[in-house]
């Protein structure tokens, strides 16, 4: 049986293909290419909370799933990340960019030179062991905490302590899995964490290499597993968090601590969003926009017609008071903006400048009135 160079190069493609999909960052979330931010931060919660280590303790398949899936988030969430990785793949990522190695243009020049060695190709995308392929150190996924505040907490500043119940490494193995602290090559892999493949193909023989699913890429085996965390290597612990709002802070201020996340021996651990948002109780009657303040004043017939009363209100700063007052004689009108310089959110690039507050009156109308307070009233 003959075969055509055209056609051995065909099943090629096709293999090389078939083993693209299997490193798919698209895949692994179970998106299509197209998908959108919202769809892919929607699979990832999903499947992060699936395959979440403290839902499956000891079962190394699901631990291994969970950092191929924080890996693919942080990948096709960052718009740059994608846009390279679409264009050039994951290794071009890995190695620091398409112009790096194993990019376009790198040490081993991506397929612009031919066909070239097919070895060359697998190891280039899937990091080979042996021919100095890089997969690099794979990072957690990040965390988001919320927190609600009030709006004179917004004003005024103030801190927040609180605690988030995140993965450690275990006390008892002191991160190795392992009771006894040992670890065992894998046999199946050799611990060299890949297998090679072997595919005739005619006259032609082709070497592929995957990842090893023995010991999930790593090399090691553990086979006395640690009582405590079953194997795990991480367990749950409180960890506190201490935050500082400054006055003025937007309503949707975020503060991040990097690399506080759930910690792992196998990631570098993602960090820890702690998102804000304006709280509807305690506000005084207070209503923000931007860097303004905004209340409605009920005044009723007589006020707005007449004049000749004053008003203190509170305000979120003990040491000022909002005055408003007319002059008898002096009407208001229902709906009539009233404006008060420097009484608004405190501007957190200026010190000791703030925005305005604007006071809406609102006249209410009395239910019954007889011809004489008519009269009285006009």
């Amino acid at each position: 049986m003959s075969f055509s160079w055209a056609r051995i190069i065909g099943v090629l493609s096709i293999c090389l293909l078939a083993l693209v999909a299997a490193q798919d960052y698209y895949a692994i979330l179970g998106v299509g290419k197209d998908a959108s931010d919202k769809d892919i931060k929607s699979a990832y919660r999903q499947l992060s909370k699936k395959y979440h280590p403290d839902k499956n303790a000891g079962d190394e398949d699901a631990h291994h799933k969970f950092i191929e899936v924080g890996e693919a988030y942080e990948v096709l969430s960052d718009e740059k990340k994608r846009q390279i990785y679409d264009q050039y793949g994951a290794d071009a990522l890995r190695n620091g960019g398409p112009g790096g190695p194993g990019g376009p243009g790198g040490a081993h020049g991506g397929f612009g030179g031919g066909f070239g060695d097919p070895m060359d190709i697998f190891e280039q995308m899937f990091g080979g062991a042996h021919r100095g392929g890089n997969r690099g150190r794979p990072r957690g996924h990040n965390l988001e905490a919320r927190e609600d505040i009030t709006l004179k907490q917004y004003y005024q500043g103030t801190t927040l302590d609180f605690t988030l119940n995140l993965n450690d490494f275990c006390e008892h193995c002191h991160g190795s899995g392992s009771q006894d602290g040992k670890t065992t090559t894998c046999t199946q892999c050799q611990g060299q964490g890949v297998i090679i493949q072997v595919v005739r193909m005619g006259p032609m023989t082709q070497k592929m290499q995957q990842i090893c699913g023995a010991c999930q890429g790593k090399g090691q085996v553990i086979k006395n597993k640690c009582r405590r965390c079953k194997g795990a290597k991480v367990e749950r612990k409180a960890k506190a968090f201490h935050v500082d709002i400054p006055a003025g802070a937007p309503r949707d201020f975020v503060d991040v601590k990097q690399g506080e996340a759930d910690k792992s021996p196998d990631f570098d651990a993602g960090d820890v969003f702690i998102k804000f948002s304006e709280s509807s109780r305690n506000n005084m009657g207070y209503r923000r926009r931007g860097v303004h303040l905004y209340r409605t004043e009920v005044l009723t017939l007589e006020e707005a017609l007449k004049g000749g009363w004053k008003r203190e209100i509170e305000f979120f700063d003990a040491n000022k008071k909002v005055q408003l007052a007319r002059k008898a004689g002096v009407p208001v009108k229902h709906g009539e903006v009233e404006r008060i310089p420097h009484f608004g959110m405190p501007l957190l690039d200026r010190a000791n400048a703030f925005g305005d507050l604007f006071v809406d009156y609102v006249v209410v109308m009395p239910q019954t009135m007889s011809a004489r307070h008519v009269r009285d009233e006009l």
